[in-house]
């Protein structure tokens, strides 16, 4: 059985041209986890949404997250790692870590930090951008190191999103199915 590909967007969805986007729209077992608020995320809200996701999905699962689903993501894995459900998990592709503990990130978004920083119950890699403007290399690499995941720096790719041209990024998918095995 194929895994399920759980598609998790940041801040204000991933549209049209991001790489999420034509993963979801391309590969046979891809699914959007929806949240109730794109503009205005409250993490108790948004780490439920997942949770329903992967507990009603049919077989193992890969989490797709990028931006603020990375964070989304360490905070289910904390909340949920040790639950029944959460062995469907196989891995998660990590990509573009905001830092949600700058002063500068948006103050609207309610109860993602402090980042989690226990190691996550999955294998996982860690892609960050040289140049991108919501996180600093070290800081994304630091991140990547206490979940126990891989790192990759794919050079100045900007924040990672449709605005970096990756298309349906081939490379991306190269490490998310890496994971899968």
């Amino acid at each position: 059985m194929s895994p399920t590909i759980l598609i998790l967007p940041g801040l204000f969805n991933s549209g049209e041209g991001h790489w999420q986007t034509v993963w979801e729209t391309e590969l046979p077992h891809a699914q959007r986890v929806q949240q109730s608020n794109w503009d205005a995320p409250n993490r108790d809200d948004w780490v439920a949404a997942l949770d329903a996701a992967i507990r009603s999905a049919d077989g193992p699962v890969l989490l797709a997250a990028h931006s603020l689903g990375t964070a989304l993501t360490a905070w289910w894995a904390g909340r949920h790692g040790a639950d029944a459900h959460a062995r469907k998990v196989r891995g998660a592709l990590l990509v573009a870590v905001p830092d949600v503990e700058h002063p500068s990130f948006p103050s609207f978004v309610t109860g993602f930090t402090p980042m989690p920083r226990e190691r996550l119950p999955f294998p996982a890699v860690v892609v960050a951008s040289s140049d991108d403007p919501w996180c600093a290399l070290p800081r994304a690499r630091s991140w990547a190191e206490d979940w126990g995941a891989a790192f990759h720096d794919i050079g100045p790719r900007g924040h990672i999103n449709a605005d970096s041209g990756l298309g349906n990024w081939p490379q991306g998918r190269a490490w998310l199915d890496g994971i899968a095995r």
